[in-house]
């Protein structure tokens, strides 16, 4: 999730306290500032709290009141995805209106669901039996980069290897560009910006 405030100001800080929305418990926030951006916030969920990333000129009294804001926007939307993408029919059925969408119709998945066993991939597909699974760790994250990762497996539906024409099957997505914006910044922000060593599969890879 992201929000671009109006206004910038020095200053400095580093955790803050969530707002609290009863009759749910306080989340454990974690801010952290960047020196490389300017003027988007951006919230989400790692490990059980919320991470809320600022720019780092901003005030103490800017970091409260967004930290404040994005907590509470996490919340709404976490609330509205369960909702809407709870179970895995759900799942199902949004994988096949993004093939309609995106692709044609001519991606039908034999099954789509939540895993809880995806750490380093944020999904994955096996084209022989069709068969789809979404990590976990995309609840609450925002639908288009949930729909994105479900594009980008129903593309290998169509086409298995990373080549030229899968990606302009996955590019069919209008939103593509600014989902891996968002996934690539998740990771940097919760690997500190250190990469993976040799050959290793890098973080929350879809694949």
């Amino acid at each position: 999730m992201e929000k671009r405030p109006d206004r910038r100001a020095p200053a400095a800080s580093t955790a803050v306290p969530a707002v609290r929305t009863a009759p749910r418990p306080v989340p454990e926030v974690e801010v952290r500032r960047s020196a490389r951006r300017r003027r988007t916030v951006t919230a989400y969920r790692e490990n059980g709290r919320t991470v809320v990333l600022i720019p780092a000129a901003f005030s103490a009294a800017e970091e409260r009141r967004w930290v404040d804001q994005m907590v509470a926007k996490l919340q709404t939307r976490e609330e509205r995805r369960r909702r809407t993408l709870a179970s895995d029919d759900e799942l199902m059925d949004r994988a096949l209106e993004l093939s309609r969408a995106h692709l044609g119709g001519r991606a039908v998945p034999a099954s789509v669901r939540w895993v809880d066993n995806q750490n380093r991939r944020w999904g994955s597909c096996t084209p022989a039996d069709r068969t789809i699974r979404l990590s976990s760790r995309l609840r609450g994250m925002p639908e288009f980069v949930v729909d994105y990762v479900l594009v980008h497996e129903l593309a290998h539906l169509l086409e298995a290897n990373h080549d030229e024409r899968f990606w302009a099957l996955v590019h069919a997505y209008p939103r593509a560009e600014r989902a891996l914006g968002f996934l690539e910044g998740f990771e940097h922000g919760s690997t500190g910006g250190q990469g993976t060593d040799g050959d290793e599969l890098e973080p929350g890879a879809v694949d």
